[in-house]
């Protein structure tokens, strides 16, 4: 084979195990483990209310004053032993009615300090002045269903149980535009994959939307962690604890505004996924850390660091092994169907951005669109920390209600 054709296989295969392969993998592992072992007991969540253990309910809210006073209506609402699910709300730097409208709440603990130094260090703040065995930490902007602190803490009683990962879910209408379809897929997909990652060992990482963690194993990650609920829990699964994943207790949130609102989240999360991947290098060797270093690599770094090379890579090497010089090889129809479906798959996402210019909903270009989206943001957001421009005060992204 010549340079180019061992290229060209190289990024094919990258690609396809980074976005399909890996999951199919993951699913005859689970299997396997299945065969031999069975399935993993999902603990009982009606136990007597006596034996539930008090949880500390955290949100972080910045300037939300459109969205507190239904957020903490749910949490009031929601299914736990009396007296044992205490409502924390912090509202550091908040200069709207946010502060206010949480202390009309009775029963929620409302903390508020007039600077603004990023979501990590309002929670830091407040941590040590927190008692309860079990956190749950959740966005300002979204909904809890009615059971989900009993159906995350039931797990507790596995003692190998660090922390848990709630389910995000977008609530996507037919009149939804191609961002907000493509956001709602991939977070299907992104779950089946955390479903199967945590019955085989770990998830490698949680969304802040919902996840919980034992008290006693909280670290402080240092305040400028662009994405801290992913080091927060990836670092107790480092430390060998199981980060579990409960896709019964779920966070449900509107999708982003606009394209732009949902490009803006997704370079800060690409951002802040590389600044991850140098602050936990060692969780990149196998012989220390096994499944888990597996699992990282596949789910999360390849997708943040040499995958979006790769898909360039194969379109440029894809090209140049249909030039002249290159009519020798015998897979030539091979190459020239490849290439075809690289460029069709392309102009569909270039079409899907045109017709959301335009506020045409068509949702066979959801997909393509949505995707390029993805792996652009990488480049975006590889180029922000290269200039030192990703701030842990971050715009927030837009949502709809």
């Amino acid at each position: 084979m010549t340079l180019l054709e061992v290229l060209f296989w190289a990024c094919l295969l990258l690609v396809f195990y980074t976005y399909l392969g890996y999951g199919v993998v993951l699913y005859g592992l689970v299997s396997l483990q299945r065969l031999v072992r069975g399935r993993r007991p999902i603990p009982d969540e009606h136990a007597p209310d006596a034996e539930w253990p008090e949880v500390s309910l955290v949100v972080a809210a910045y300037n939300e004053e459109g969205w507190i006073a239904d957020k903490i209506r749910n949490h009031l609402e929601l299914d736990y032993p009396m007296g044992k699910l205490h409502h924390v709300i912090i509202t550091d730097g908040s200069n709207d009615r946010t502060p206010d409208i949480a202390r009309s709440f009775e029963g929620v603990e409302v903390h508020h300090h007039p600077e603004r130094k990023g979501k990590i260090a309002a929670v830091h703040r407040v941590m040590p002045l927190i008692r309860t065995p079990i956190v749950v930490f959740t966005d300002a902007n979204t909904l809890l269903n009615h059971e989900a602190i009993r159906r995350l803490v039931r797990h507790y009683r596995d003692p190998h149980v660090g922390a848990i990962a709630g389910e995000k879910r977008v609530h996507m209408s037919e009149s939804d535009a191609a961002h907000a379809a493509g956001e709602g897929i991939y977070w299907k997909y992104e779950s089946l994959l955390k479903h199967l990652d945590s019955e085989l060992h770990s998830v490698v990482g949680a969304a802040g939307e919902l996840f919980s963690i034992r008290r006693e194993l909280y670290q402080p990650v240092p305040e400028d962690t662009v994405i801290e609920d992913f080091v927060m829990t990836l670092s107790i699964a480092r430390d060998g604890h199981r980060v579990v994943y409960e896709p019964e207790a779920f966070a449900v949130e509107g999708p982003s505004a606009s394209v732009p609102e949902e490009l803006k989240r997704k370079i800060r999360i690409a951002a802040g996924g590389l600044q991850a991947i140098a602050r936990l290098s060692g969780l990149l060797n196998p012989f220390r850390h096994g499944v888990l270093s597996f699992q990282y690599v596949s789910h999360r770094v390849l997708r943040w660091t040499i995958t979006p090379l790769a898909l360039l890579g194969l379109l440029v090497v894809n090209g140049l092994l249909l030039g002249p010089e290159n009519a020798q090889l015998l897979p030539g129809s091979f190459y020239r169907l490849v290439l075809a479906a690289q460029v069709l798959f392309y102009a569909l996402a270039f079409i899907g951005y045109l017709l959301e210019q335009r506020h045409m909903k068509v949702k066979a270009f959801f997909i393509p669109y949505y995707f390029f989206m993805m792996n652009y943001a990488v480049f975006a957001g590889f180029w922000r920390n290269l200039r030192g421009k990703q701030t842990v005060l971050w715009e927030k992204a837009e949502r709809r209600a």
